[in-house]
């Protein structure tokens, strides 16, 4: 091929469409950009590293202690109207994987559901009797 082919047209400008607006270079950069062949897959992974944690059975003596504890906040719930304090450890069950994690709550306790086996928080958040594992009541 030789430079002369093309002698006609190599000074003319480039053809701009009156139709279609030029692509901005960010678009046409977004053209070339890599994509994820596997979608989902990093979430899959990080999802399998994530770590869960075993419920631990309470000794006697343990479920004795927050037993009474429990017996004090049910009194201490039926006696005033307002909503006493607390600090709870609880086990909470992961909805993925099998085991969970320990968390801690600090704050008031709206009411006690024997009948449920619930407490239930000022926000509405409800935790099981059984899950306890410390309560604390803040006087």
């Amino acid at each position: 091929m030789s430079d002369t082919e093309y002698k006609d047209i190599i000074h003319l400008s480039r053809p701009v469409s009156k139709r279609h607006p030029k692509m901005s270079l960010l678009n046409r950069a977004a053209q070339f950009s890599p994509f994820a062949a596997l979608s989902g897959f990093e979430e899959g992974i990080q999802e399998t590293a994530r770590k869960t944690t075993h419920k631990r059975e309470l000794d006697d003596s343990e479920k004795n202690l927050i037993n009474e504890h429990l017996t004090q906040l049910a009194e201490v719930l039926a006696t005033t109207k307002h909503s006493p304090r607390v600090t709870l450890e609880y086990f909470e069950e992961d909805d993925y994987k099998t085991g969970g994690a320990y968390r801690t709550y600090t704050g008031p306790v709206k009411k006690m559901d024997l009948y449920k086996r619930m407490l239930v928080l000022a926000d509405d958040t409800r935790i099981n009797l059984d899950d306890l594992t410390r309560v604390d009541i803040l006087f």
